[in-house]
């Protein structure tokens, strides 16, 4: 797995998947607030599966060789 997300992606996936968990106590409390685990999880792990079906990277030196 060569990591395709880059440092301002992970930023923006860890403050969404947050406030969405938030959400799941504070605001309308849905289940839908969930998808922020999976939002956290990517950006942890520093790999998008749906970009890398799409074929594309938001990390510029994480995949020069």
């Amino acid at each position: 797995m060569e990591k395709n997300i880059g440092s301002i992606d992970k930023v923006v996936r860890i403050v969404v998947g947050l406030i969405l968990i938030a959400l799941v106590f504070v605001g309308p409390q849905t289940p839908w607030g969930w998808i922020g685990v999976p939002l956290i999880a990517i950006a942890l792990f520093g790999w998008c599966p749906l970009y890398r079906i799409i074929g594309i990277s938001s990390c510029k030196k994480c995949n020069t060789k």
